[in-house]
């Protein structure tokens, strides 16, 4: 239910699809009524697309930029995009809840910054891991690393958020 959508690949294709059977209809309507389609001259398109021949250089660029256009596309269809809600455990198999990452970020940065000796965090959200990084008042102790990850661990797993991976802390110093 939180995938990512491939609504930008689908939106492309059926634009091209539509504007390509109208035009379609449009000049066979034209040409079955003998009155021609728009403004567009035809009889000359076609004159000039039947002079060319398949080795020329015009003809091999528009076929590989359509090739190129046509692989863009399937990769876009294809490859799945970066969710935009991480998912929230429920009790209810027929509930979805999701929370948007920066939601997320923000949870775990208030809950880094109530440990004491923090000055501010940042926290990164990668693809394996929960990276957060604390700028502390004074004191450089392994001790305020494990309060922090303790801090961090506790309300991502209060607030149910499926992220799977590690709680990584990093520490520096006011002065860097």
């Amino acid at each position: 239910m939180l995938r990512p959508d491939r609504s930008p690949a689908g939106v492309v294709v059926a634009l091209a699809v539509s504007v390509t059977l109208s035009a379609t209809v449009g000049v066979t309507v034209g040409l079955l009524t003998g009155s021609p389609f728009g403004l567009v001259p035809y009889g000359k398109l076609a004159a000039g697309a039947g002079a060319l021949k398949w080795s020329d250089p015009v003809v091999i660029g528009a076929a590989a930029a359509l090739i190129a256009l046509g692989l863009a596309l399937v990769a876009i269809a294809v490859l799945p995009g970066r969710t935009r809600l991480v998912p929230l455990e429920t009790g209810d198999p027929l509930t979805v809840i999701g929370l948007t990452r920066s939601g997320l970020r923000r949870t775990l940065r208030a809950a880094a910054e109530s440990v004491d000796g923090v000055g501010r965090a940042r926290v990164y959200l990668r693809s394996r891991q929960v990276e957060v990084i604390v700028i502390a008042d004074g004191e450089r102790t392994g001790r305020l690393l494990r309060q922090v990850g303790t801090a961090v661990g506790d309300r991502l797993s209060g607030v149910g958020a499926m992220y799977g991976g590690e709680v990584v802390v990093r520490l520096r110093g006011r002065g860097h």
